[in-house]
């Protein structure tokens, strides 16, 4: 199994893992992947920082190839309307496609794709599982 691991995930993991506990035991499993949307969001922030070996170690990670249906992109903007989950941007949307397409699950600590699981095959990783 491959858990796509969340921008939000990652930022917390940097700060503090408060959260984020059981990514450790992911890495140390090799269950962790990621795409190149995510990394796009994690690292300029490193780079501004100098932190040139973290953005190594995140750039050595497995990535899912994202395969954009537009079409597909648009109809989740539509069911999110519908059921009022108004805060979710297009990136995100993009990242639930790529989750739902891989058949992983995603672990995120955003709570609008807690929502958008109930409404699609979006699969979340709960932590309280391992």
């Amino acid at each position: 199994m491959n858990i796509l691991i969340d921008t939000s995930v990652w930022i917390d993991y940097f700060r503090s893992g408060q959260k984020t506990h059981s990514l450790d035991f992911l890495i140390d499993e090799n269950l962790i992947v990621t795409n190149d949307l995510i990394l796009t969001e994690l690292v300029p922030f490193l780079k501004v920082r100098s932190q040139k070996s973290l953005i190594t170690l995140l750039e050595q990670i497995r990535r899912m190839q994202m395969h954009i249906d537009w079409a597909e992109i648009i109809e989740f903007q539509v069911m999110c309307l519908k059921n009022g989950i108004n805060s979710i941007g297009i990136p995100d949307l993009l990242i639930v496609q790529n989750a739902i397409h891989s058949n992983s699950p995603i672990f995120s600590l955003d709570g609008h794709f807690q929502l958008i699981a109930k409404k699609t095959s979006l699969k979340i990783f709960n932590p309280k599982t391992i």
